[in-house]
């Protein structure tokens, strides 16, 4: 039996060319399965209620993209993989989620962007020291909220787009 997640993500449109370049080098399965995104909800927040989220994604009132902020790429999962995490400053992005979930007892999701996930790459440390060499965008624009599906082990796909400006 095929496991069906559905997410909520926010894709990268701009500043994405070295975060694909690392990821099509070093993580291709990934990449072939994604692009790159943040996961603003993940299935376990919106399984039981999606036709909700849904009118609340569609309700969306910003008057600006949503903007997230970067620290350098860090290691994680005892050094395979590799990431690009929101630091402290991104109230957007929890106000986002607060909107779309419409719960005040969230739990702490950091954003952040997987150039290599462990699951099917290796970060080695010679590689971790081309990422580093890299310049990473300090800061991101979002425009676009979109649910997503994935069957089993297949690639992603879009389900519906909602526009975070209005």
């Amino acid at each position: 039996m095929n496991v069906i997640r559905r997410q909520l993500t926010l894709f990268l449109t701009e500043q994405n060319q070295i975060i694909e370049e690392i990821r099509a080098t070093y993580n291709p399965k990934q990449f072939e399965l994604i692009k790159a995104h943040v996961t603003l909800c993940r299935e376990d927040e919106i399984e039981d209620n999606l036709e909700e989220i849904i009118r609340n994604c569609y309700n969306l009132h910003w008057n600006k993209p949503i903007s997230i902020h970067f620290n350098p790429p860090e290691r994680f999962s005892e050094g395979k993989g590799v990431f690009i995490s929101g630091n402290e400053i991104n109230s957007d992005f929890e106000a986002l989620r607060k909107n779309v979930l419409q719960k005040n007892n969230l739990k702490k999701h950091i954003p952040h962007i997987t150039l290599i996930h462990p699951r099917n790459g290796t970060c080695t440390d010679p590689i971790f020291e081309v990422i580093q060499s890299k310049a990473f965008p300090s800061s991101i624009d979002f425009y676009t909220l979109t649910l997503i599906e994935q069957t089993g082990n297949e690639k992603w796909k879009i389900l519906e787009e909602f526009s975070i400006t209005k």
